[in-house]
């Protein structure tokens, strides 16, 4: 590679190395040639005739991998699967004649893509359960601590700043739930043959259905599989990976609306990214200071929630029992979705470890609109005393437009009912926060800490990353 060609971004900046070699062209095949020496080892024991030196020199030749012969042969056949397999036997050439018995392509493909996604989304797993333990340890440490609440960008009800993280939690939550669903279900496709039926495979053992059952069960142990998919075509069915695409486009919707909350915050002065001694915010203004890691979530979540779009295309026109107009797209689509979740978490990760809230800043603009913010709790109080909840809310709408609203005016006004003291009650921070801080605890404590007791050995080092 050289600066005259395209170099993708995953991997020349944003995704870990782990996440690019585990879908590396070496990688892929390395699969290939440990799933041929399954099955061979598979047919040995169920008594066909391969011989223990045959197997001996395929697991001697597994890393032996030549691309520059494997590109020659394709050049001849067209088929890159028939392409490794006489580069692979030439490497054993006396397991040669064996290799690939009774299989087709999407033995070794198929196969191959179920044991990258399982082994993907563990990697990603690992690190979704570090986002998820910073972002509740920052939750929990501002969980009493109040701030103003938004809806539609208006200010709102007061909430708290670790009741608000609770939000982004719980959706980082849900996704890491999800994919270790996912991770746990995901079948092998096993030894199924040209076109699902196993027939091939049942010719072999002269019609003996039992070894062939036993053979796809031993591949699939190899491969640490419990499932085998019990009905296919020739392929594993496309919807596994709309539902994986899927699951990772929900998480990069999940983190585009947190990133999109703190460059709001970060706007108002609330909450900001930690800062590099050096951090240039503008090459034309140096007072600038942008939630740049925010704005890269948002640019790489965008990008990785339109791809399971190409998922549900492919499945939607696999003909019959196959047809090849997926395998270009999956090529790039799959890995590239993976390689994606993976840069988001590799920035998600030390963004959240590294979050600053301005709390006076935020108690500052919380005091400033106190006044308007106790109108819902001192029309309750109203209510209480046999006030009319409507006639009442329509009299706070017109006295807050056409006046400064204070609890000493509400109290004066004998339609509320409320003496000052009732009315100034209602004043204080603690109740108009509601539930908020034993909300977050109570989340926190409940579900997120069942799922972290999970993973309390996850941990992966991350990429550098300069802030």
């Amino acid at each position: 590679m050289t600066h005259h060609e395209y170099e993708s971004p995953f991997s020349t900046r944003y995704a870990s190395r782990e996440m690019s070699n585990h879908f590396s062209q070496y990688r892929r095949i390395l699969l290939f040639r440990k799933l041929w020496l399954s099955l061979a080892s598979a047919q040995q024991k169920l008594g066909l005739n391969i011989t223990d030196h045959q197997i001996e020199q395929m697991r001697q030749s597994l890393e032996k991998i030549s691309f520059d012969k494997a590109k020659e042969y394709e050049k001849r056949f067209r088929h890159d699967v028939m392409a490794h397999i006489h580069a692979f036997g030439d490497e054993c050439p006396d397991a040669k004649p064996i290799l690939h018995l009774g299989a087709t392509s999407t033995y070794v493909t198929d196969n191959a893509d179920l044991i990258q996604l399982k082994e993907a989304l563990q990697l990603l797993l690992q690190k979704i359960s570090m986002a998820i333990k910073a972002l509740a340890s920052f939750a929990e440490k501002h969980a009493d601590v109040p701030c103003l609440g938004y809806t539609h960008y208006q200010i709102a009800q007061p909430t708290t700043i670790g009741k608000r993280a609770c939000l982004w939690l719980q959706d980082l939550l849900t996704d890491a739930l999800e994919w270790e669903r996912l991770s746990n279900e995901l079948p092998f496709l096993g030894a199924k043959g040209a076109t699902g039926t196993q027939a091939s495979f049942l010719a072999l053992f002269n019609g003996d259905e039992k070894k062939v059952l036993q053979l796809e069960k031993m591949i699939a142990t190899d491969f640490g599989f419990e499932k085998i998919i019990p009905i296919c075509g020739q392929t594993y069915p496309r919807k596994i990976d709309l539902q994986v695409l899927h699951g990772l486009s929900a998480f990069a919707a999940g983190v585009h609306k947190m990133a999109t909350d703190l460059r709001l915050l970060a706007h108002d002065g609330e909450m900001f990214e930690a800062r590099g001694k050096e951090q240039v915010g503008s090459s034309a203004m140096p007072y600038k200071r942008n939630p740049m890691l925010a704005e890269r979530l948002c640019a790489l979540s965008r990008f990785l929630m339109s791809l399971d779009q190409n998922a549900a295309h492919t499945l939607s026109v696999q003909w019959l029992e196959r047809t090849l107009d997926d395998s270009a797209n999956r090529r790039f689509s799959i890995p590239e979705a993976f390689l994606a979740a993976d840069s988001i978490l590799n920035i998600l990760i030390p963004l959240i470890q590294n979050l600053e809230v301005d709390q006076a800043a935020s108690q500052e603009r919380l005091e400033k609109m106190l006044p308007h913010l106790v109108m819902e709790n001192i029309l309750m109080e109203a209510v209480k005393k046999g006030k009319s909840r409507q006639e009442l809310h329509e009299k706070l709408r017109q006295m807050s437009q056409r006046e400064e609203l204070t609890a000493e005016k509400i109290a004066s006004d004998p339609a509320f009912g409320l003496t000052r003291e009732e009315a100034l009650a209602h004043s204080e921070l603690t109740r108009i926060v509601g539930r908020a801080p034993n909300q977050a605890k109570e989340f926190i404590k409940g579900p997120v800490a069942s799922f972290l007791q999970r993973h309390a050995n996850d941990s992966i080092s991350l990429p550098p990353l300069e802030i």
